[in-house]
């Protein structure tokens, strides 16, 4: 058979659902080809996620569980079928979520790719050690050269061969002095003085010495080589390979079989993998155990008002005077030091703030009355407010009151490189392991190109596998569009998208075939530039023997698939079913929503006129946090303004690290300490900042929209109000499903119970009391307008707006999650059971539904993740109705169809990480198509085409 011929294994061709039904797809018959990209688009809420996670990739878990025995699957846990009757052409599966992000603080990038353990194998073999003292490169010498070398060095000379027993500790040693004199030894060496061994000779054990037993006095010559070499043995011996020479002048000079500085004589452990890593005790910070920083009390939080004087409360973390230990010490403190406890702490002098929160030097004599006749003084050494308050947060486990008077400070031990110093003076090509892990991507993948030229020739034939490893892992987070992170950048602080692509990356390296790839909207956070790079990453993988199944709304991504599954036709109850497929240009025939943008048949229309906003406006001055270039920038109120550029150009760092604490601080008293800035004006043109993040709205199945909102507490005290309530006597805990009292206790208000099966996945099923409805009998007989509150939480928020109309309190916050387009989700919803998309919505609608002030600032950080080219129509008309009302809305995008309808972008760049940091462009959306500096320019300048030529 000729090799070239891939064999016919007679496999499916295509992977066929059969009858799904998981959530709200309605026993859907659906299939893909094999080895192609396939892209599931459609409505949010329309069942792609249903489909694609929840029917696909649960089958394949499931089919893997099934391969093991029934004895492993009881401790693993089974898993439930999903409601499908038949899949076949099924490969093994792998879902690449964006909700697999550790939140770890010692999980970073470095760490997840791998890159930084081939690091640490590379330093840990090929690296040059360098003395922290001196800066003097490290010698590791054999026996016979430092023999060679005491004989060069000193031919002719009287010397003292010494072995180093003691160096720097404190103690007695009168058992170490009785040992050495026990093995025939005469003199030893005490703190750089001779002396003769005596019996029970001891030393100050109080203070710190450094003792040598003196090995041998000789002149050092040639013929007395043999002798010279005995003596160096048994020094070598006594001192465990270090060795130690002192001339007549008494002058000291260090040799050792291993790394040792010459010149001060200090010695380094054998490098191995673990010496760089900071996760482990060899090779962390001891001050930050390798996080790289540590919590510090703040001066400005612990004391909040200096009028105060510590009687009246001025430390808030000890609060006003009282009779205890706390205040008699500081009593005492201020009769020894000359303060009061009575004068306000302005006009204490700093000296006196030191003592109190440092401790003192001298010893302090506090007196204790038990009674009128009864005082003991106490004599003790002071040590500060600060030490008490960490024995107490050590005391509790870390979780404490003081908390709130604590904040983050970079590690003054390590300044953040999270490693000992000894790791941090090894190096290659004069960096060391750190400064390595501080550089972007693309920096370190340029670094790396021609290593092999500044290595010798031990380094070169040691490190060049490592290095193939490490520039193949370099190249493939490249390819995904990462080139702007760091190796130390922590697996907390990546958005979904950009974790979802380092996972990319590494299947990518792995070389699977014949894998099912599920992936969740890779190009969240992803600038249209470097959506390109996703789209051929994803090709790669398909081509080599895999089929990738992708749900996404992106246009470029759909145009690129082989493939395309189109969910629809609207979202929730309405949704579910599959209303198109095929190749992308027979879904741009078919008369679906997708293909109406696609065509754009619709589209999102671009405003005739941009607001001018009311005059106002924020600037923020000199901000320079991350890799922000001193940028000073100015907001426009009562605008909508759009934050461009491209990923890692230092949006983020701007608006949620730098702008929004500073405004939450402002107003709402915040403890989140901003990044570096000189200062912002106009902070008087605004009187509250609302921030509306990705994170989830519960993370169980009891929390869902109604409660989130808080409208549930409004339709609970309605319930109350009713005259059948009243006559019974009920409170509104009576109608919560999470309390005694009115719930149904067999399924504790959950309205399903998990039945356990031994062997088999434990099964949920309706609740046999409650039917499934959470209350008891005797809660359901209150009725409004024939509604039980069970009948409320299975409304769907559509049909609840019309309910509720009577009520505006209610229908005020109802109607705002019908807004935004969520009217196809019931009352009741599971938190769980939400997309990414709905999650974000229900918080929108939930900050929607509090009265604005007309002087409002709203932040959204991505705003469009997860929605379909139509929900994010719903969702500017929800954003431009905000502005509308004098309100500003900064949205933080990468979305066209946002950028085009802004009233003001303000654009990043003009790269990633270092190459970035930097104001580019700050105006209308016309004025930006326009500019050649901007990475963005191009794509708005597309979307904007006609209105362009239009205008000239």
């Amino acid at each position: 058979m000729n090799n070239n011929t891939i064999p016919d294994l007679e496999e499916q061709s295509e992977v066929e659902v059969y009858g799904a039904r998981v959530h709200n797809l309605k026993n859907i018959d659906v299939s893909f080809p094999r080895n192609q990209l396939v892209v599931i688009t459609g409505l949010s809420g329309s069942g792609k996620s249903s489909l694609a996670f929840d029917t696909i990739y649960a089958e394949g878990q499931r089919r893997y569980l099934e391969t093991f025995s029934a004895y492993s699957r009881q401790f693993l846990g089974g898993l439930e079928r999903p409601d499908v009757d038949k899949i076949t052409g099924l490969s093994p599966v792998i879902a690449i979520e964006q909700k697999t992000t550790s939140k770890n603080p010692r999980s970073t990038v470095g760490t997840i790719t791998e890159v930084y353990d081939f690091l640490r194998l590379l330093y840990a073999r090929a690296s040059e050690a360098f003395s922290y003292v001196s800066g003097k490169k490290m010698a590791r010498l054999s026996e016979d050269q430092i023999i060679d070398q005491i004989l060069n060095q000193f031919d002719n000379q009287a010397i003292n061969v010494l072995a180093p027993v003691v160096k720097g500790r404190k103690g007695h040693y009168r058992e170490l002095f009785e040992q050495i004199r026990k093995q025939g030894f005469v003199k030893v060496r005490v703190d750089g003085e001779l002396m003769d061994l005596m019996p029970k000779m001891q030393v100050d054990r109080y203070k710190t010495h450094d003792i040598e037993v003196v090995i041998d006095r000789l002149l050092v010559s040639q013929q007395d080589r043999k002798r010279l070499v005995s003596s160096v043995q048994q020094a070598m011996k006594h001192a465990k390979g270090v060795i130690k020479i002192s001339d007549v002048s008494n002058k000291e000079y260090f040799f050792s079989r291993f790394l040792m500085d010459p010149e001060s004589g200090i010695s380094y452990d054998e490098p191995q993998p673990n010496t760089f890593s900071f996760n482990s005790p060899y090779g962390a910070c001891e001050h930050c155990d390798g996080l790289g920083y540590v919590f510090q009390l703040d001066r400005e939080s612990v004391i909040p008002d200096v009028k105060l004087s510590i009687m009246r409360g001025g430390i808030l973390p000890i609060g006003e005077y009282k009779d205890n230990w706390t205040f008699q010490q500081l009593k005492a403190l201020g009769k020894k030091y000359g303060f009061s406890l009575t004068t306000p702490i302005k006009e204490l002098s700093e000296e006196h703030l030191d003592i109190i929160f440092h401790g003192a030097p001298d010893i302090i004599t506090v007196p204790v009355s038990y009674n009128k006749w009864n005082v003991k003084n106490y004599q003790i050494t002071y040590d500060g407010l600060i030490k008490q308050w960490e024995e107490q947060l050590e005391q509790k486990g870390g979780v404490s009151d003081l908390d709130d008077y604590r904040s983050l400070r970079t590690c003054p031990t390590c300044h953040g490189a999270r490693l000992k110093k000894e790791a941090l003076h090894f190096k290659i090509d004069d960096k060391n392991i750190a400064q390595l892990a501080e550089m972007d991507i693309a920096g370190l993948a340029e670094w790396f190109e021609g290593l092999e030229n500044r290595l010798n020739e031990r380094q070169k034939t040691i490190a060049v596998e490592i290095l193939k490893e490490i520039r193949s892992r370099l190249g493939f987070l490249l390819d995904v569009g990462l080139d702007y992170l760091t190796l130390n950048r922590t697996a907390r602080t990546l958005s979904g998208g950009e974790a979802q692509r380092i996972r990319l990356a590494t299947q990518i390296g792995s070389q699977l075939v014949n894998v099912l790839y599920i992936l969740d909207e890779p190009s969240i956070g992803l600038h249209q530039r470097d959506n390109e790079r996703l789209i051929n990453a994803l090709k790669d993988l398909r081509d080599l023997g895999n089929t990738v199944l992708v749900v996404e709304h992106d246009k470029d991504m759909i145009l690129a698939a082989d493939y395309v599954i189109d969910m629809g036709p609207a979202a929730g109850s309405h949704g579910g079913e599959v209303v198109a497929e095929g190749t992308p240009h027979e879904i741009e025939s078919s008369r679906t929503l997708t293909a109406d943008y696609l065509t754009e048949r619709r589209e999102i229309v671009v405003p005739s006129e941009r607001r001018e906003g009311n005059g106002e406006f924020l600037t923020l001055e000199k901000a320079s946090g991350n890799n922000l270039k001193n940028v000073t920038v100015s907001f426009p109120l009562g605008c909508f303004i759009a934050v461009t550029g491209v990923s890692g150009s230092g949006k983020s760092s701007l608006i949620t690290e730098t702008l929004y604490p500073i405004l939450n601080k402002h107003i709402f008293r915040a403890k989140k300490t901003p990044l570096p800035y000189k200062k912002l004006v106009g902070l008087e043109h605004i009187d509250k900042v609302i921030e509306i993040d990705q994170s989830p709205i519960g993370r169980t199945p009891r929390s869902n929209p109604s409660t989130y909102t808080g409208v549930f507490s409004d339709i609970r005290n309605l319930f109350v109000q009713l005259p059948e309530a009243k006559i019974r006597g009920y409170k509104p805990g009576r109608f919560s499903f999470n309390v005694k009292g009115g719930r149904c206790e067999t399924c504790k208000g959950a309205g399903m119970k998990v039945i356990e099966m031994n062997f088999l996945p434990d099964v949920q099923v309706p609740c046999e009391t409650c039917q499934g409805k959470r209350y008891n009998r005797e809660t359901l007989e209150v009725r409004y307008r024939g509604k039980s509150i069970s009948d409320v939480l299975d409304m769907r928020i559509a049909d609840a707006m019309e309910f509720f109309e009577p009520i505006p309190s209610i229908y005020r916050k109802i109607k705002t999650l019908n807004d935004v387009g969520l009217g196809y989700l019931t009352l009741g919803q599971s938190s769980v059971s939400l997309s990414g998309g709905e999650a974000q919505r229900v918080k929108l609608a939930t900050e929607l539904s509090k009265k604005d002030t007309g002087k409002t600032f709203y932040i959204l950080d991505e705003p469009t993740t997860g929605l379909h080219f139509e929900d994010v129509n719903v969702l500017l008309g929800v954003l431009n109705r905000l502005v509308n009302r004098g309100n500003t809305v900064l949205v933080i995008e990468h979305n066209m169809d946002v950028i085009k309808v802004a009233d003001y972008v303000i654009d990043m760049g003009p790269e990633g990480g270092q190459r970035g940091g930097e104001l580019v462009f700050s105006g209308t959306p016309e004025e930006l198509a326009r500019n050649k500096r901007s990475k963005t320019a191009r794509f708005v300048a597309m979307e904007l085409g006609n209105k362009l030529v239009d205008k000239k």
